[in-house]
């Protein structure tokens, strides 16, 4: 069960989250993020020290500590866990103060990050043991490990938490800290993309784990923006494939990269609420109902670029020196639709536009248009399920359409618009494929 800042943010919600992890009578591994607001303190206590600014730092995690020890008043009943606990927060916040006496560097900055997932787990384990529930504390610094690559080594990670809980054994609740972890060569890191969702995704595969289940503050993944269309509903069930369009093309409840430990491990993941807990959530596993269109999500800030030559026209090797441009500045494509005479793709950072714009000059004319969305229509769309994409494209047909993609996934069809259009193109779909039904 992972539980986000939002789900963990007062005293009240830690209540209430233990409550949840209990109610099961089974054991149960917790993955919790840091309380909603101190991850921005804590950057804001390394940008202070960054900019060789220690009284800035030192107000910043006095204001910290501050709001911690009034958390400690109202989370505990008896003197004994108070004390305790003002004892660990003195300890973590003096550590914190340390860093204003020395030089700063990078690696620092992500220790400091990491104190906010530390302290948020403690303060939930002494309130569990305060309350008689059978918990320990496990340390994600212990087993969560990344390699040369920045990316999860999820054979070190199983291997070290499979040793940790043999010398734990026997507990009700296991409590470990999401998103942070060691990198390669032993330093405090963090997962980046993901987070909290990835942690629980590959501890859940680690331990081979009944169910995965994110908790956060809304009731599942949606059919649509509940933020821009009325009457939207939670999708009970998703595929795998499903879901991971979802949030690559902008559903916020789930990073694409976080499923993909319990994808490959056949572990369903649920979506549920914490502040309705008893709502039915949405599923996520390998189970595909055919014929079925899911639901619509948006991503923005797409820049499309379209590169026209006419002398590279049924040229060998011209979409291969496209595609190394953006390769070299590391910058991923969303979509792709070619011609006879050019390409057009779309990238969602302009971090390295005017080098890669630069690079495309060698080989055409070359056409920015910024300030674009694309709008993703998902569910089992294989070719095959006649008339899915009419269905689609007929709900945009007064919308003005930059490109279409379709085809590429048996999950997916996309449409490239300006985001000025983004609302009535997630309406006219949203009325089209789901409120007539």
């Amino acid at each position: 069960m992972k539980f986000g800042g939002t789900s963990v943010g007062t005293p009240d919600r830690i209540k209430s989250v233990a409550s949840l992890v209990t109610r099961s009578g089974d054991p149960t591994f917790v993955v919790l993020s840091a309380m909603s607001g101190t991850t921005n303190s804590l950057i804001e206590i390394s940008d202070y020290l960054y900019r060789k600014n220690p009284d800035g730092a030192n107000e910043v995690i006095n204001m910290l500590e501050k709001k911690y020890l009034q958390h400690i008043e109202q989370l505990y009943q008896q003197e004994e866990w108070r004390e305790k606990t003002r004892l660990f927060l003195e300890e973590e916040f003096n550590y914190l103060r340390s860093f204003t006496k020395d030089l700063f560097t990078s690696f620092e900055e992500k220790s400091i990050v990491a104190q906010g997932e530390i302290i948020s787990t403690n303060l939930m384990v002494n309130y569990l043991l305060e309350n008689g529930v059978d918990a320990v504390l496990l340390s994600a610094l212990d087993f969560m490990r990344t390699d040369k690559n920045a990316e999860p080594d999820p054979q070190y990670i199983k291997e070290k938490l499979t040793a940790i809980l043999k010398e734990n054994e026997g507990h009700h609740i296991y409590v470990t800290q999401g998103f942070i972890c060691r990198n390669a060569y032993g330093e405090v890191d963090n997962l980046l993309r993901g987070g909290s969702d990835y942690t629980a995704s590959l501890i859940g595969a680690a331990i081979d784990a009944e169910e995965i289940q994110i908790w956060t503050d809304i009731d599942g993944m949606h059919n649509n923006d509940p933020r821009i269309v009325d009457h939207t509903e939670a999708v009970r069930q998703l595929n795998f494939e499903e879901a991971a369009e979802l949030a690559y093309f902008g559903a916020k409840i789930l990073h694409p990269t976080c499923i993909q430990p319990a994808k490959y491990a056949g572990i369903p993941v649920r979506l549920l609420n914490t502040m309705q807990p008893d709502a039915e959530g949405t599923i996520v596993d390998n189970v595909i109902m055919r014929g079925r269109i899911k639901a619509v999500a948006a991503k923005d800030n797409i820049i499309a670029i379209k590169i026209k030559s006419s002398r590279m026209l049924l040229a060998t090797g011209f979409l291969r020196k496209v595609f190394e441009i953006f390769e070299s500045y590391q910058t991923p494509i969303d979509m792709v639709c070619t011609s006879e005479v050019g390409v057009s793709v779309t990238i969602d950072s302009d971090a390295h536009l005017s080098p890669i714009v630069n690079e495309l000059k060698k080989y055409g004319t070359v056409t920015v248009d910024d300030h674009m969305c694309i709008i993703c229509v998902v569910g089992d769309l294989d070719w095959s399920n006649l008339g899915f994409e009419t269905l689609a494209t007929d709900a945009m047909k007064d919308i003005p359409v930059r490109m279409i993609s379709y085809g590429g996934s048996n999950y997916n069809i996309s449409f490239l618009v300006k985001e000025q259009d983004k609302k009535r193109a997630l309406q006219n779909l949203s009325e089209k494929l789901f409120q007539q039904a």
